[in-house]
């Protein structure tokens, strides 16, 4: 890959809060000043974007460019799962609500600053984890996390996709009721029967630092992922956790579970098919859940360091 490798864009015309046809304008802008070819592949609804990013990567592959995404977590994670294993670059233009994966990779949170930085980017093996093979950048969860984000859903379409809508939303499913999980989990040859509300599988550190999670967040930097677990709770339990994980003390609470792996195995008692959140993605699968570190890392257009942006 060169310094003029052509760079295909898959763009989710969903995510941002500019439409699709400005931001691709000002995307096309940056990068012609800055002498690259840009190919923009928009993504009008989610059942095509596995589709469209597999065609971005067909494109990529055969003249040596760059694979981008554009749009939130989720995108990015899509992307990235059709991307790994082809050897193309991958570069990211985060428009999400929390960005973790961007803002982990010290990339910009504005779409044109995020371009001028990915012009000057260098190819970087960066660790992704595995659900059922499916690619995860962030996390991938199971109970109760993935029933906060289809409540997010409903509450971003009648009120907006903003941050605080995504706390809103959060905090009021907390309040209410919740079955516990069943579980039976496999790790590194030992056997553990667990009953949580959530089940939780972390793969970035700027998370896990700011909910607390320290002893999770180490596990990544020794190559593996983290698992975290409530211990059994009710609704008013879980709404004030959720408060001491907003500001960084939910590890010191004594009722979470954490633990590393590089392959976990998760049966889930009394159900054949499960709803897995994955980099806020909901996915059915069939139990049991087998969540891993891919054997392939990622090759993400990492900043140069003068236009990396403090984690924050």
């Amino acid at each position: 890959m060169t310094d003029r490798a052509p760079l295909f864009v898959v763009i989710n015309t969903r995510s941002g809060r500019t439409a699709g046809d400005e931001r691709c304008r000002l995307l096309a802008s940056v990068f012609r000043e800055g002498g690259r070819e840009v190919e923009f592949l928009p993504v009008r609804t989610p059942a095509k974007l596995d589709a469209v990013a597999a065609q971005a990567v067909t494109r990529a592959a055969a003249c040596r460019g760059v694979v981008v995404a554009a749009g939130g977590d989720g995108t990015l994670s899509a992307v990235a799962h059709a991307t790994l294993g082809s050897d193309c670059a991958f570069g990211i233009l985060p428009q999400g609500t929390f960005n973790y994966f961007g803002r982990e990779h010290g990339v910009a949170q504005d779409i044109e600053g995020a371009a001028r930085s990915l012009l000057r980017a260098k190819p970087q093996p960066v660790r992704v984890g595995l659900v059922n093979g499916r690619a995860f950048l962030v996390n991938a969860s199971l109970g109760l996390y993935p029933r906060l984000l289809e409540d997010r859903e409903a509450y971003k379409r009648q009120l907006g996709r903003y941050r605080w809508v995504a706390i809103v939303s959060g905090l009021a499913t907390l309040m209410r009721d919740h079955r516990q999980l069943d579980l039976e989990i496999e790790n590194g040859g030992h056997n553990r029967h667990l009953r949580t509300p959530t089940l939780f599988i972390g793969n970035n550190r700027l998370q896990f630092e700011q909910s607390g999670l320290s002893t999770a967040a180490d596990a990544l930097d020794a190559g593996q992922l983290a698992a975290i677990a409530v211990e059994p709770t009710r609704s008013r339990a879980l709404f004030a956790l959720a408060l001491r994980g907003a500001i960084g003390q939910l590890g010191s609470t004594g009722r979470v579970i954490e633990f590393p792996f590089r392959r976990l195995t998760v049966h889930v008692r009394g159900q054949r098919r499960v709803k897995v959140a994955a980099d806020g993605e909901i996915h059915r699968m069939r139990s049991p859940l087998v969540f891993s570190v891919s054997p392939q890392p990622l090759r993400l257009m990492v900043p140069a360091e003068d236009d990396r942006q403090e984690r924050a």
